[in-house]
């Protein structure tokens, strides 16, 4: 064998090599990418809690500082606390369901 073919076979080794090592660099990346979007769908839904609780504690406290006449009937304040509970239960009901998936 001559040392330019076993050269060739080195260099083509090496070849095979690097592409094994790049196909693996590549699992661990999306692996990471989607551990990732996991804990940002996660974040996201906490976020979209509180916004909402927030919401509503400032809409609670708005109505406890107008004017008793200014203040809407109780079957309002009623459909504005189930809406309220409503959108909770979605969000908490759906971060639910994403996290049985994994």
């Amino acid at each position: 064998m001559t040392a330019l073919k076993s050269r060739k076979q080195l260099l083509l080794a090496e070849s095979e090599l690097n592409r094994a090592l790049l196909r693996q660099d590549w699992q661990t990346l999306a692996e990471e990418a989607a551990a990732l979007a996991r804990q940002a769908g996660t974040i996201r839904s906490m976020v979209s809690a509180a916004a909402t609780l927030a919401a509503g504690l400032a809409s609670c406290r708005r109505q406890a500082d107008a004017p008793a006449a200014a203040q809407t009937s109780w079957w309002r304040t009623l459909l504005k606390g189930a809406g309220l509970v409503g959108s909770f239960w979605s969000e908490f009901r759906g971060s639910g369901r994403a996290q049985k998936k994994c």
